[in-house]
């Protein structure tokens, strides 16, 4: 059973940065499904015109090549969602970069290239969307992970920028919400058919590994971070903002396995 209204975003406009596969491309289907235009935007302008045909097409949702780290790219990508649709009442910062490497085998290229993507990529999309927003209720929704909070080894890159991200979603949403613009980020835990599973868990036995740590003991879904998204941009999250809403299965929580260990079910 959906958990959601039939048409609850009906007659607003998503704008989802990253949008053109994974999580991101999993949000945009949810939100087109309840009724949302959408805009997802990539930097291959083939594969985001794929993503909006598999979302619904033109009617419903159009693809956009954008590079997230040139604001100029971002803001023209804005203007033409803008143009298709009308004002924005949803923006999703879902752009990433991620690679397995210690610090010492990682370049300063590669450290800032999945910054410049991930943070630089995040203020150049809420900075540069501000204009277009529908005000006040527009809803301003980042993608963060578990390494913004819990040390990773071999994801030095990508644990400053998500904490960054995080920290930047705080002072956006304190700066921002006098004017009703809520700011708000998703941190996913472990998510089904992913690139960044993919290539953390690369093997059936890393996967095996990962799961039996997770309080709930499986992966999560596309669907799952879809329905958190809709739920932070629906007015049932009207109150709330400058949150990071944790969906994970509990994998924050820490290795779940300890309690078996001793004895405990």
């Amino acid at each position: 059973m959906d958990p959601f209204v039939p048409n609850l975003l009906a007659g607003k406009t998503a704008f989802i940065a990253g949008g053109t596969s994974g999580i991101n491309l999993g949000i945009a289907k949810r939100m087109a499904g309840l009724g949302a235009k959408v805009a997802v935007a990539g930097r291959n302008p083939e594969k985001a015109a794929a993503a909006a045909a598999e979302i619904g097409g033109p009617d419903v949702a159009i693809g956009l090549s954008c590079d997230v780290r040139v604001y100029a790219s971002v803001e023209e990508a804005l203007q033409i969602a803008v143009d298709a649709f009308g004002k924005l009442d949803i923006v999703i910062s879902g752009a990433a970069g991620n690679f397995v490497a210690p610090a010492l085998g990682m370049s300063a290229n590669g450290f800032r290239t999945v910054v410049d993507i991930d943070l630089n990529g995040t203020f150049n999309v809420f900075r540069a969307c501000y204009a277009h927003l529908n005000l006040p209720g527009a809803s301003l929704i980042a993608i963060s992970a578990g390494q913004a909070v819990n040390a990773t080894m071999f994801q030095a890159h990508v644990c400053a920028a998500k904490a960054g991200i995080n920290h930047l979603c705080r002072v956006l949403a304190m700066e921002w919400g006098p004017t009703g613009v809520r700011v708000n980020a998703i941190s996913p835990g472990p998510i089904e058919d992913t690139e960044g599973m993919a290539r953390l868990a690369p093997t059936p036995e890393a996967r095996v590994a990962i799961e039996t740590r997770i309080p709930l003991r499986r992966y999560g879904t596309k669907e799952e971070i879809g329905d958190a998204a809709v739920f932070l941009s629906s007015d049932a999250a009207r109150y709330i903002t400058g949150a990071v809403l944790t969906v994970d299965g509990g994998s924050e929580l820490g290795d779940s396995r300890l309690g078996a260990s001793l004895g405990v079910s």
